[in-house]
């Protein structure tokens, strides 16, 4: 007898940029300042490239703030990359209990919904938890989110996967939304991706492509 297959296992547990949808919370100034899980730099680099990246592969993303009268407007850098959205400026503490951010998440009709968030412990773990309570699949981005010390981070995110979130990074992401180097649409944005956001890796590539495009010894006479 076969027992049941998990369901965070195979192929469709993957994400692809048909099943899922991105929710970009409160990456602000008054979040910034209360940060101390990671350095700001790391995570402002982050969540632009996880933007830049649900937009390469076209996947719905929602941009949302709280009380940014108070707390200041969303972060530039991550505006820029949605020039013409206008993020949902919200009272609610908990992202899920805001029925504009609900609405929105089931207009896309998609069941996999991936969230980064500042701060961890409060402003990703409330919308998560009440998320996968409602029978959605929810994958919670680490490095591009953060808390107010390295514990507050880090059990916040033991929080969640005990609640059935599962933790990815960004580099994870546009990873697996590419899954195949055959599909080569997106191939020279998310080079452009890896080149801009992803440190050594993006130095070594740009070092290979200036190889690649290099002639042999024999050619420079």
């Amino acid at each position: 007898m076969n027992s049941p297959r998990n369901p965070k296992t195979g192929l469709d547990a993957m994400l692809t940029p048909d099943n899922c949808a991105l929710i970009l919370i409160d990456h602000q100034p008054f979040q910034f300042a209360g940060l101390r899980s990671h350095d700001s730099q790391s995570v402002i680099n982050n969540v632009v490239a996880l933007a830049r990246g649900a937009k390469l592969f076209n996947v719905p993303t929602l941009l949302t703030t709280v009380l940014e009268e108070r707390g200041g407007y969303l972060l530039p850098q991550l505006q820029a990359v949605f020039p013409e959205q206008k993020p949902i400026n919200r009272t609610f503490i908990n992202t899920w209990e805001d029925a504009r951010v609900v609405e929105w998440v089931k207009k896309t009709g998609k069941k996999k919904i991936v969230m980064a968030a500042l701060w961890t412990e409060i402003c990703l773990a409330f919308p998560v938890i009440h998320a996968l309570g409602e029978g959605y699949e929810v994958y919670i981005v680490t490095d591009a989110s953060g808390g107010v010390s390295v514990e507050a981070h880090e059990v916040a995110i033991q929080r969640m996967v005990q609640a059935g979130a599962v933790p990815l990074t960004t580099g994870v992401f546009t990873a697996e939304l590419q899954r195949d180097w055959a599909r080569e649409a997106t191939v020279p944005g998310l080079a452009k991706l890896l080149i801009d956001h992803m440190g050594n890796v993006g130095t070594a590539f740009t070092w290979e492509q200036q190889l690649l495009n290099t002639p042999a010894p024999s050619q420079q006479r």
